[in-house]
């Protein structure tokens, strides 16, 4: 064969086993949060522990003895919550900590204009059960907090100026009020019956009207046109699921289901294609995609 035709059999080869992009995950549950990626074998390519970051004031690093969120948000900075109170903004390039705060039994966070940044407090007496408010330029200052039972998600809805948040048995939605004031606040606008109780997940499917929420029993999809639910077409059997993230580049879905009796799995498990990653004696909670 000659020799150009054995250079581009060649190349034909090595395009044809080169590994995919690298698909990596966010994952949080106990003291640490780090990116894994399961592109091949699963790998940690980066970690923050409270413990570690001398910017942290000394009282916060034992509010991150478990973590429960861990979410990507504008930029490289991660958004992280603990049912330990406490809740943190972190550059992932540099794992620095640029902002901080605590609220009781913290579940989720998000990212709001301006700046700003909401809390989804759970069952704690005295700090928990409400959403509160911050901006991300002042650590630990609340602007804001407002009743909600056993707060356990936060969604900004761009294109709605909407934030929903999930409680115990209901989904609500808010506006923003005073938004351009020293005083910023949250209005209901409306709010709906969760058909299980225990309300836990809350995201958005990507390029979708559907908000995915796990309760008890199940995982739904909640129509924010139609304001409806219906069974997760993959999950909504799956009980006790505590994340379920669909990539939005390949639509893969990976979530994790706690394992009774205990809060924690210690395995991430996947479909389209279907798949499971067991990280053996990790307290794993939620998993994002990061791209």
């Amino acid at each position: 064969m000659p020799r150009l035709q054995l250079l581009l059999v060649a190349s034909l080869l090595l395009a044809a086993v080169s590994p995919a992009p690298a698909q990596s995950l966010l994952v949080c549950g106990w003291d640490e949060v780090f990116v894994l990626d399961v592109s091949a074998a699963p790998r940690k390519v980066w970690s923050w522990k409270a413990v570690d970051r001398p910017e942290l004031p000394e009282p916060y690093k034992t509010k991150f003895r478990t973590t429960d969120e861990c979410k990507p948000v504008a930029g490289d900075r991660v958004l992280i919550t603990a049912s330990s109170d406490g809740a943190a903004l972190v550059e992932r390039s540099t794992g620095r900590t640029v902002w901080w705060a605590e609220c009781g039994n913290t579940h989720s966070a998000e990212l709001l204009p301006g700046d700003r940044i909401v809390l989804a407090c759970s069952v704690r007496e005295g700090t928990g059960n409400r959403l509160s408010l911050f901006d991300a330029r002042e650590p630990a200052r609340e602007l804001f907090a407002t009743e909600l039972f056993s707060g356990h998600g936060v969604v900004w809805d761009a294109s709605r100026s909407l934030l929903w948040a999930l409680g115990e048995k209901e989904l609500f939605a808010y506006r923003l009020k005073d938004w351009d004031t020293p005083r910023p606040g949250l209005r209901v606008d409306s709010r709906y019956p969760l058909p299980d109780v225990g309300g836990h997940e809350l995201g958005a499917v990507p390029d979708s009207p559907h908000l995915i929420v796990s309760t008890h029993a199940g995982v739904w999809r909640f129509d924010r046109d139609a304001h409806t639910f219906t069974p997760d077409p993959d999950l909504g059997n799956v009980h006790d699921v505590k994340s379920a993230v669909i990539d939005p580049k390949t639509g893969r879905l990976a979530y994790t289901q706690a394992e009774t009796p205990d809060w924690w799995t210690s395995h991430i498990r996947f479909r389209h294609p279907a798949g499971d990653v067991h990280l053996a004696g990790e307290r794993l909670y939620k998993v994002r995609w990061i791209r």
